[in-house]
């Protein structure tokens, strides 16, 4: 499908969707942003990827044909509230934020007069050649224009049929191994620190393929990002207790991110990420947002 003359609304350019809008503008889209209430950080980050900001939030959504939310699982539904009491109607609105299934059916609920897709990113944000997927649920036409728009991007749509919520179940299942083995993989480095015997322990882990144990250059990465998998952990406990399932792994690993809320987007070490873990370190100091 053509992308000419469609114009997306970007809703709000983190690391992920300023990349994600970066490959749509690369490709011939218009994609807009509205920077009222948002940090120097977004701003930068916008800027980088060449969007175009209006004035506010309606002038974005009068001009927007899909708009796309891209933000902290704890904020998607306000997002969509937000849309909703601007009057947002007859147009497209991809929910692609880590929550669990019964909220994205709410926002679809919010958005009675609105075409709602439910999706997830998975994978790194699409920069220095990394392609991540874009999986998708809902109504076919618009499963059609969105892999029309990122057709010629390095963001894969891979659509999952209609039902509104099986893109958000599918994020949910992975993340929760995904994001709960990187937390394991740093408290077991920290208790082998901890008693003098973190070589070993990497020595074990790198004869195992593909082990989290042996990636200690992630662990400042995990505390940097804490602050975002942790409600996504939250979701997570969710939809297995909905499910039937023990939610109590992805509460614990909800629990162990939050030691790490003063690190948000901070630049830390290992030994400074394993000392906020022990809860024995100043507060970082994090960029603004």
């Amino acid at each position: 499908m053509s992308r000419a003359g469609i114009t997306v609304g970007m809703l709000h350019p983190g690391r992920m969707g300023a990349a994600v809008a970066d490959q749509l503008r690369r490709s011939g889209t218009t994609v807009l942003w509205s920077p009222h209430g948002r940090s120097h950080a977004t701003a930068a980050r916008a800027a980088a990827a060449a969007l175009e900001p209006v004035d506010d939030l309606s002038v974005l959504l009068a001009r927007a044909d899909v708009v796309l939310s891209l933000c902290p699982p704890a904020a998607a539904e306000d997002v969509a509230r937000q849309i909703a009491d601007h009057g947002f109607a007859g147009k497209i609105f991809i929910e692609a934020n880590a929550i669990a299934p019964q909220r994205v059916r709410r926002i679809a609920h919010m958005l009675p007069k609105v075409t709602v897709v439910d999706a997830t990113v998975i994978g790194s944000p699409p920069v220095g050649g990394k392609r991540p997927k874009l999986y998708a649920s809902g109504p076919s036409a618009a499963l059609d224009r969105l892999a029309g728009l990122f057709a010629t991007t390095d963001v894969q749509v891979c659509p999952l049929g209609e039902e509104i919520g099986k893109a958000s179940s599918l994020k949910l299942a992975y993340t929760s191994y995904q994001k709960a083995s990187r937390v394991l993989a740093a408290v077991a480095y920290g208790l082998a620190d901890a008693n003098g015997v973190a070589d070993e322990l990497l020595d074990i882990a790198r004869q195992r393929t593909g082990s989290y144990l042996a990636e200690t250059e992630y662990i400042p990465k995990t505390a940097a990002r804490a602050w975002r998998w942790g409600p996504e952990m939250e979701e997570a406990a969710e939809l297995l207790a909905e499910a039937g399932l023990p939610d109590d792994l992805m509460r614990a690993t909800a629990s162990v991110l939050s030691r790490w809320d003063r690190a948000r987007d901070a630049d830390l070490s290992i030994s400074d990420a394993l000392d906020q873990l022990r809860g024995d370190a100043a507060p970082a100091v994090s960029p603004e947002r």
